[in-house]
């Protein structure tokens, strides 16, 4: 832990969502630019990762193509049309863990009751995660 009590994963997190939000600044709500910073995220993450990122990605372009691809402190996510997270994927290597996260922001609409889960922990991406996520997502963004 460093001095300012952050750890250096978290550091490049923060520098990495500085860059992030001056790169979006530059490019306003431009789709392709969008697509072109999760793809490259995507491209840097390792196999287990990237598995479930790419899983990501197939699902929330087809179930809610409305939201905008973008990266959140260099985490492949997906935003409403405020330029707000609402899911994004936390990877497992970026910060030493043992699994992969997909969350949601408080943007996502599965309210439900009292209390909800708003993230899902996934050690390995399979199709009937997959399927099951895919009905997260689609209750989520709808």
């Amino acid at each position: 832990m460093a001095e300012n009590g952050l750890s250096l994963q978290e550091r490049e997190a923060v520098k990495a969502r500085a860059k992030e939000l001056r790169a979006q600044e530059k490019a306003g709500k431009d789709r392709e630019a969008g697509v072109a910073a999760v793809r490259e995220a995507i491209g840097k993450l390792g196999d287990s990762d990237r598995a479930t990122a790419e899983g990501l990605y197939r699902i929330v372009t087809a179930v809610a193509p409305h939201l905008m691809p973008k990266t959140y402190y260099g985490m492949p996510a997906f935003a409403n049309e405020a330029g707000k997270p609402v899911v994004f994927l936390r990877p497992a290597d970026k910060f030493g863990e043992r699994y992969a996260t997909i969350g949601f922001e408080d943007r996502a609409t599965f309210d439900d009751g009292e209390m909800w889960p708003v993230a899902y922990a996934v050690p390995v991406w399979t199709a009937a995660l997959e399927a099951r996520l895919t009905d997260i997502i689609r209750a989520a963004t709808s």
